[in-house]
């Protein structure tokens, strides 16, 4: 059975891609998770408040020309130089010892540092950058036209930067999530995950205090990630990484038939270990065989919405098949 595909213009042997997560940020993990068959890896994000933590960390201060005066700048930059060189490190090794595509991951909060991060990844040697806009609209102040003028200044400001691929990782936090994931496809970049997974919060009722929920996806999340993907893997022009939900190679078939083009895993990999990958890809090509498709082309996107189709109505069927037992 041939799984070789086609993601962001690079060539991987399967489609299962190891998300962006704390073990992709340990060289002898990545190279497990290449002899596992990962098709790619997507590197640990890069947090902007990281290297912020990391500067107030060795500089030891709140107000920091109190202690430093001028050189403050100097210092600041050196502490995130230092910080950051710990990423590249990373890359630079990854690069020298996988044969399977290197993918880097940033999330920030600063429009410039969006620029300067993905830069510096690229000179690092990155065969792609995955920007993980997690802009929430938690604010009231925040419209969705404020969101949507960001995503748009972000990707046409690195567009015009940098030339290795651009993937976007998103959220489900969009008014129009059609409209805007199909805009977001017309201005050039080659692909969108779907979905990244904010963080859950809880409250602990002894302490009185907020807490983070559990940190892994949940299989029945599985759902929305698979209702997003078969509306709009045939109406936008770069591919489609599904992510969020994905447990068992079941999971993997059925975002191929709904049109995705990779598959990220991640909290399967924290449950089951690394060479759960194994697994995955065992079982997607068995299915393959039982059904006879000799490659993955010939059923990706089978069961896709089809581009001249109405989702709505395609959407609507599937409500009415289970409410009103029409068949």
């Amino acid at each position: 059975m041939d799984t070789r595909t086609k993601y962001l213009g690079l060539e991987l042997k399967t489609p299962v891609v190891v998300g962006s997560c704390g073990l992709t940020s340990d060289i002898d993990k990545l190279v497990e998770m290449e002899a596992a068959g990962a098709g790619a890896v997507i590197l640990k994000s890069v947090f902007e408040e990281q290297i912020i933590y990391d500067i107030k960390r060795n500089t030891h201060v709140v107000a920091p020309t109190d202690n430093y005066g001028d050189s403050y700048e100097y210092i600041a930059q050196h502490v995130a130089d230092d910080s950051m060189g710990r990423h590249f490190s990373l890359i630079r090794e990854a690069k020298n010892r996988l044969s399977i595509p290197v993918i880097g991951s940033i999330n920030c909060y600063s429009y410039e540092n969006w620029l300067t991060y993905a830069s510096k990844f690229q000179e690092a040697g990155c065969d792609a950058i995955e920007l993980n806009l997690a802009i929430l609209p938690y604010e009231t102040s925040l419209s969705s036209d404020d969101v949507e003028r960001t995503f748009s200044q972000i990707i046409n400001t690195l567009r015009k930067s940098i030339t290795i691929p651009i993937s976007i990782k998103v959220g489900t936090y969009f008014t129009d999530m059609a409209k805007q994931m199909q805009q977001l496809s017309w201005m050039g970049i080659q692909g969108v995950t779907m979905f990244n997974k904010s963080v859950e919060v809880d409250i602990d009722i002894e302490n009185e205090t907020l807490k983070n929920a559990s940190y892994l996806s949940t299989p029945e999340q599985l759902y929305n990630t698979l209702r997003w993907v078969a509306i709009l893997s045939k109406k936008m022009r770069c591919d489609i990484s599904a992510s969020t939900g994905v447990f068992t190679s079941d999971d993997v078939v059925k975002l191929l038939l709904a049109g995705a083009g990779t598959v990220q895993v991640v909290s399967c990999l924290y449950k089951n270990g690394i060479g759960y990958l194994r697994n995955l890809n065992d079982g997607l090509t068995a299915w393959m065989q039982r059904k006879e498709y000799d490659n993955l082309q010939q059923f990706r996107g089978k069961l896709a919405v089809q581009p001249t189709d109405k989702a709505s109505v395609a959407m609507r069927t599937q409500f009415m098949k289970y409410f009103a037992e029409i068949v």
